[in-house]
């Protein structure tokens, strides 16, 4: 588990601490340097940068713990009790340890003279002194005017256990722990942004396949629906078909898991579409089509305008009375303008079910709800699209940006 840990550290957090840790034991030799450098009577040491380096080294091993085993336990195990109480230990071990590499204190035995005592004997000599100065018992006098004041004769007491040093060292200590989560909880949220962001991308390709292979089967079973109706009528017509869709199907085979196919593409695939369904139909049938013969170097996501074109002879088409589909697409300012109108009939008892039909509880079926997941996936707000169900015409307008 550990391994798997250490293993998550980037290079960059890596560097950071290399370069940190570079710089503090790096400091002793340079702020020495510099003094011998303004001062001619400092000598560069060694042994002073060795003792900066002996308390730096503690640090540094702390450190080292704490960012290979104790830290992870907080950020990736989140395992809270353990890292607080094994924190509480290393604290308290190592105030122990500063506290017990004190400089040991030791009273001399007897009765030290008082400050006041040796400032007197340095300026003034035993000979020069009287001999009253001197008791003979080897006690200060008791002469109220050569008694020092109050508080020159208390024993000098050993420090206290706990120091302004050993306190500062623990706030560094705990500083340098905090500093180390940071690092490392800034590291592990980019790492987790970034694994969020390739599982929703992946999510999204998953997705637009989904998609996709719901529209294919769609599109295939009402094109051999055609196939299936000239069989009858024009079986040479019904041959020619199958070349026809024998070249759709290479599309949607090799191009429909593309990202982005050519428009010139795109829109010769919906020109053979629309001239095979229209070989079902009567004059009754009014069909416009209005594709750009050339369109520019553009590409758009494969099979995105076929949906509704097939929503258009599903819903837009008599047998008995007059109808009308007008499909037509141009190219302004980088964006695809796609107009689809069609006639609405009634057709409940009209026809005989098909080979591979689909209904719907509602006109458009799942080609068009499939359709707008897509363009809401692929473009987010950067589309519009808007329907119109009217009375008698059914229109469907699309503006998509154009790569």
């Amino acid at each position: 588990m550990y391994w798997h840990w250490m293993k998550q550290q980037s290079r960059q957090e890596i560097l950071i601490y290399l370069a940190v840790w570079g710089l503090l034991f790096a400091a002793p030799m340079l702020s020495l340097y510099v003094r011998t450098v303004s001062d001619a009577s400092v000598v560069f040491d060694w042994s002073e940068i060795f003792l900066v380096w002996r308390k730096l080294a503690v640090f540094l091993l702390l450190f080292l713990i704490h960012n290979f085993f104790l830290a992870p336990l907080l950020i990736h195990g989140h395992r809270r009790v353990t890292y607080f109480s094994i924190m509480a230990v290393i604290l308290a071990a190592f105030i122990v340890y500063q506290c017990s590499n004190k400089p040991n204190f030791r009273e001399p035995k007897g009765h030290r003279p008082p400050p006041r005592m040796e400032m007197e004997d340095r300026h003034h000599p035993p000979s020069d002194r009287h001999p009253s100065d001197h008791p003979s018992d080897g006690h200060l006098s008791e002469h109220p005017s050569e008694r020092p004041p109050h508080g020159e004769f208390r024993h000098q007491t050993p420090p206290p256990f706990v120091g302004e040093r050993d306190i500062l060292s623990t706030v560094v200590l705990l500083l340098m722990f905090g500093a180390n989560l940071g690092i490392k909880g800034y590291f592990r949220s980019r790492h987790d942004r970034k694994r969020l962001a390739e599982l929703e991308h992946q999510n999204l390709e998953q997705q637009l396949e989904y998609l996709r292979y719901q529209i294919n089967p769609h599109f295939f079973m009402n094109t051999l629906n055609n196939i299936h109706a000239l069989v009858d009528i024009d079986p040479q017509k019904a041959q020619e078909t199958i070349v026809e869709l024998s070249k759709m199907m290479r599309f949607v085979l090799y191009e429909g898991d593309k990202k982005g196919v050519p428009l010139t593409r795109e829109m010769e695939f919906i020109r053979t579409y629309v001239n095979l369904m229209q070989l079902r139909y009567t004059d009754k049938v009014r069909i416009i089509l209005d594709l750009p013969a050339e369109t520019p170097d553009h590409t758009l996501p494969p099979l995105i305008l076929i949906s509704f074109v097939e929503n258009a002879f599903k819903h837009g088409v008599s047998y008995q009375q007059e109808s009308f589909i007008e499909i037509k697409a141009a190219v302004e300012n980088h964006h695809l303008l796609f107009t689809c109108r069609n006639s609405k009939v009634e057709k409940a008892h009209e026809e005989k079910p098909r080979i591979g039909d689909e209904t719907s509880g509602k006109k458009g079926g799942v080609g068009l709800a499939n359709v707008r997941k897509r363009l809401n996936l692929l473009y987010d707000h950067d589309y519009s699209l808007r329907i119109n169900d009217g009375a008698d015409i059914y229109t469907v307008e699309l503006n998509i940006p154009l790569s």
